[in-house]
């Protein structure tokens, strides 16, 4: 097997990490944060970068000791077991569906306010026949999404702070018992983070740049997220963003600066949809992977001869990102979604402590840390997204189960 090429430094990486993680939640996940926490959601966006870094140090030190593709669901198998490294995976898909859809309900909103359903539905059905075609999101096309993104958050925060409307008053209003169901749900904001744990073959000095790397960038993406979170709140306050499903649009709307709220709309839209197209592939290519190992039906697993995507996996997941946008609004789909990201990254830090000192295991501290974490955030998330999240886990148990008996005999 040829080994790739070690050319990537820690500016390199952090940038990976930041095209990874700057993308389009940030442009509806202020407001269901809001609604559960008021101004608190900036002390929840804090809690919610903490976590992120240990899960993220977990999956550096896990992908070191693993360097093949399948993230926690080669970890979980090797260090907990297969029942939980199936409970990885299946999280993963249900969890990654959930963002598709929560993709979809965002582009509509900034898209096309009045008819988010039928829209959202519309895109999902035009990326997933771009990803049957073979396109992908590339890493110049990445790049291009990145500067979009800080371009349109950038002309956020001017509208914010010199429209005429920001006030302190506005910094008041926290519910303390709404932070950490907000830290849980701006958690899916970061999603991406772990991007630059699968560099260990591709930077120089793995054990030292990937380490140095995951804090910068995630300092990076906490700082531009405070800043936007401070100046919308100065701007129209927790109940303007709670509000609506498009909260940085109304953002620049209430000022004098509303001239602008087509820029926002482009930006959104465009991030919006570059986030659905990797998260369509992401999530299809992990499906395709269970399949082949019958940890899913195994018709899943037919590839196109000539474009060479898995169409069946793809189609499938179609399938449900529709079902989703037709049946969950933005809320929902973030939370359901959280759920299942926080779920998987609990079994990678529980995987991370079964390291040996020897293998790299990183701190107790941050796996543990990261471990309770994970599962203190998914249990305060609002009740149907848990309720959801634990109703799909026992239906993949039981499927597990199933497929075991079958094998068996």
């Amino acid at each position: 097997m040829t080994a790739l090429v070690r050319r990537l430094g820690v500016t390199d990486a952090v940038v990976v990490g930041l095209g990874a993680m700057l993308g389009a939640g940030v442009f509806s996940v202020f407001s269901p944060a809001a609604e559960a926490a008021g101004a608190g959601l900036l002390v929840g966006l804090l809690i919610a970068a903490v976590v992120a870094f240990c899960n993220a140090t977990s999956s550096a030190r896990l992908a070191a000791q693993y360097p093949q593709s399948g993230g926690t669901y080669v970890y979980a198998h090797r260090r907990l077991g297969p029942f939980w490294g199936f409970q990885a995976g299946w999280s993963f898909v249900v969890g990654k569906t959930a963002s598709c859809a929560a993709m979809a309900l965002t582009f509509a909103s900034y898209a096309a306010p009045g008819q988010v359903r039928l829209v959202g539905i519309l895109a999902v059905v035009a990326v997933t026949a771009l990803s049957y075609r073979g396109v992908q999101r590339s890493a110049r096309v990445s790049l291009v999404i990145v500067v979009l993104t800080l371009a349109t958050l950038a002309v956020v925060v001017v509208a914010a702070l010199a429209g005429g409307t920001a006030s302190t008053a506005h910094l008041t209003g926290v519910v303390p018992g709404g932070v950490l169901q907000s830290a849980g749900l701006l958690f899916f904001a970061f999603a991406g983070y772990a991007r630059i744990a699968t560099l260990g073959e591709e930077v120089v000095d793995p054990r030292r740049t990937i380490p140095r790397a995951i804090p910068l960038a995630l300092g990076l993406v906490l700082v531009v997220y405070l800043v936007v979170g401070v100046s919308a709140l100065l701007a129209v306050g927790a109940d303007g963003l709670a509000a609506t499903a498009a909260p940085l649009r109304a953002v620049v709307e209430a000022g004098s600066f509303a001239a602008l709220s087509p820029v926002v709309q482009v930006g959104a839209a465009v991030a919006s949809l570059g986030a659905l197209l990797a998260l369509v592939l992401g999530v299809s290519r992990t499906t395709l992977a269970m399949a082949r190992q019958r940890e899913l039906p195994p018709f899943l697993a037919a590839v196109d001869a000539r474009h060479g995507v898995p169409y069946r996996a793809e189609l499938a997941v179609a399938a449900v990102v529709i079902v989703l946008v037709a049946t969950l609004d933005v809320r929902g789909a973030i939370g359901f979604s959280s759920f299942g990201v926080l779920t998987y990254y609990a079994l990678t830090n529980a995987s991370a402590l079964r390291l040996a000192p020897d293998e790299g295991r990183p701190p107790r501290w941050v796996a543990v840390l990261g471990l309770v974490g994970c599962t203190v955030l998914a249990c305060t998330l609002p009740l149907p997204s848990i309720l959801g999240g634990l109703a799909v886990a026992l239906a993949g148990a039981i499927t597990w189960a199933v497929r075991r008996n079958r094998t068996r005999d």
